[in-house]
């Protein structure tokens, strides 16, 4: 995995959805399942590590320790990571690129602060000496005006890619669209929202979206089927009745030993 072939897909003609993963297990999913990139966010691994909100502080040391037990598990797909807000010196920041590219991440996904010449000089830094790791600057602006100013600096100092945070609506893209027709774009679809009106594949491809984060999906998904199995466990005495991968599923994405594979399809349950 190269920030080249991430930076193949910004350049892209169409959308990338990027799916979140926080351990090896989930990235082999998400590769198997057919995604061409995916993310570890700062919160997925607030949630499963520390069982805490990601309040914007996650280390860059414990982002790259654990991208590092999970890019082997990916097969080449490009992996994008958090690096929140904290980041303020230029040689901190390249420290923190080098540091995710020797881990295996192929992008960086860079909060800006309060100080939009600080954050430009940040991203300045990252593409003179540390190109080996493709740049998206996340823009976090209260004014719209002020995301575009934002965004046209970043892609200026070197970003490849520009996610603001306050824009996924189609009035909002297609002005950002305008002011910056050969900037791409990166979105961060909220797990919160309701998927009602919500702007499609090809409408926000239109817009000049490349890439759509998916940073808490699967990690609420999961958590959500592991409570599926304790409650059941708890009122039934067993999860026969909760829908789970096989055994054997469960040793392919996991490399078990090829006799463990085959003494694991003999069972069809995680638990038996």
């Amino acid at each position: 995995m190269t920030a080249a072939d991430l930076r193949a897909l910004l350049a892209a003609d169409r959308l990338t959805h990027v799916p979140g993963v926080w351990d090896p297990a989930s990235a082999a999913l998400a590769v198997r399942a057919g995604h061409r990139a995916v993310h570890l966010s700062g919160q997925a691994i607030a949630a499963t590590m520390l069982g805490r909100p990601d309040l914007g502080f996650t280390p860059a040391t414990q982002i790259a320790d654990r991208a590092a037990t999970l890019t082997p598990a990916l097969d080449g797909v490009p992996l994008l990571a958090d690096a929140d807000i904290g980041y303020d010196n230029p040689d901190d920041a390249v420290w923190t690129a080098l540091a995710y590219q020797r881990a295996g991440i192929s992008g960086i996904i860079l909060d800006d602060g309060a100080d939009a010449v600080r954050s430009a000089a940040r991203i300045t830094a990252l593409a003179a000496q540390a190109p080996g790791i493709a740049v998206i600057a996340r823009v976090r602006s209260g004014r719209f005006t002020g995301t575009i100013e934002r965004c046209r600096a970043y892609a200026a100092a070197g970003a490849d890619a520009v996610l603001p945070v306050d824009i996924s609506e189609a009035e909002g893209l297609g002005r950002l669209r305008a002011a910056l027709p050969a900037v791409p774009l990166v979105v961060s679809r909220s797990e919160s929202a309701s998927g009602r009106g919500r702007l499609t594949g090809a409408e926000l491809a239109g817009f000049g979206v490349r890439l759509v984060l998916h940073p808490l999906a699967a990690v609420l998904a999961a958590l959500r089927a592991a409570s599926l199995t304790y409650r059941a466990i708890l009122d039934e005495g067993d999860a026969e009745g909760v829908d789970r991968i096989p055994l054997a599923a469960l040793a392919t994405v996991t490399d078990w030993p090829a006799a463990d594979v085959a003494v694991a399809r003999g069972t069809d349950r995680i638990d038996t």
